[in-house]
């Protein structure tokens, strides 16, 4: 009984690929469509999507396009294909501008952008090509059943967007010193707290911004180093009115505690 289960299993297969073969071979559409059309249903993505590339340029414009089209750009979407799933859905939205897929398919193709979207890191071109096209669905469908969904991918590629800035100036700050360019990090850092006045780094920044400070102030000219030292005093008590348990606050306290020694000097002249 196993045997002929087995016969069965591989007769089955190879007539599979066979009429497979056959179409890819064939120049009759309609046949290639139909199967391709089959294979998608089934889940078989990577035959369907062989089938549908070669029958697409000679199918526009015809009565049963607009089901190929969708069906090949959810293809590519669900064989992770994302750079062609995007721009084909969002060929076939723009093509079929009153079709019922329409919505689905300007959803799916701005979240292959957000999938394309790489770690913080990196640059991230494509994190502002994704949010573009996310803002877009979101104008253009604001009653959207994707909307929830929509709105939590553009919090993450925010998020992501403003780590990078964050990093960025950190790192700033990181090298001042051996740098010897103290300027530079406090107008990064600067611009940070400006671009993002809500944000969860806020804290980080402004101790960064005041460590920069202290290390200009210490590293300064005599001419300079009074007014330097009260301009890195004064972004301590920044810091601690923020958050006057801050995480910083016993090395924060050590630098001032420097800095008021320093000031002292000028008090007794």
């Amino acid at each position: 009984m196993n045997k002929i289960i087995y016969i069965l299993l591989v007769l089955i297969t190879f007539t599979s690929c066979s009429e497979y073969q056959k179409a890819l071979k064939s120049d009759d559409l309609a046949v290639k469509n139909k199967l391709a059309a089959d294979y998608y249903e089934k889940g078989k993505y990577k035959k369907a999507i062989a089938l549908f590339e070669q029958i697409s340029p000679s199918m526009k414009g015809k009565p049963n396009a607009e089901r190929m089209y969708y069906m090949l750009s959810k293809s590519y979407y669900e064989t992770k294909q994302y750079y062609l799933a995007g721009y084909a859905f969002e060929s076939f939205a723009a093509g079929y501008p009153r079709s019922d897929k329409r919505e689905e398919a300007a959803f799916l193709g701005a979240k292959c952008f957000y999938t394309l979207s790489p770690r913080y890191s990196l640059d991230q071109t494509d994190t502002y090509k994704a949010l573009e096209k996310l803002q877009s669905f979101i104008d253009t469908y604001p009653k959207s059943d994707y909307m929830p969904m929509a709105n939590v991918l553009v919090k993450e590629l925010t998020d992501k967007i403003e780590k990078k800035a964050f990093e960025i100036a950190k790192q700033y700050n990181l090298i001042a010193e051996a740098a010897r360019d103290f300027t530079a990090p406090i107008k990064v850092l600067d611009n940070f707290l400006a671009d993002y006045p809500g944000t969860i780094y806020k804290e980080d920044a402004l101790y960064y911004k005041f460590d920069t400070l202290y290390e200009y102030a210490m590293n300064s000219i005599e001419s300079k180093k009074q007014e330097r030292l009260n301009n890195a005093k004064a972004a301590y008590d920044v810091l601690v009115k923020f958050k006057s348990d801050t995480k910083y606050k016993e090395e924060a306290d050590k630098q001032l505690a420097e800095i008021d020694r320093e000031l002292m000097q000028y008090s007794n002249n």
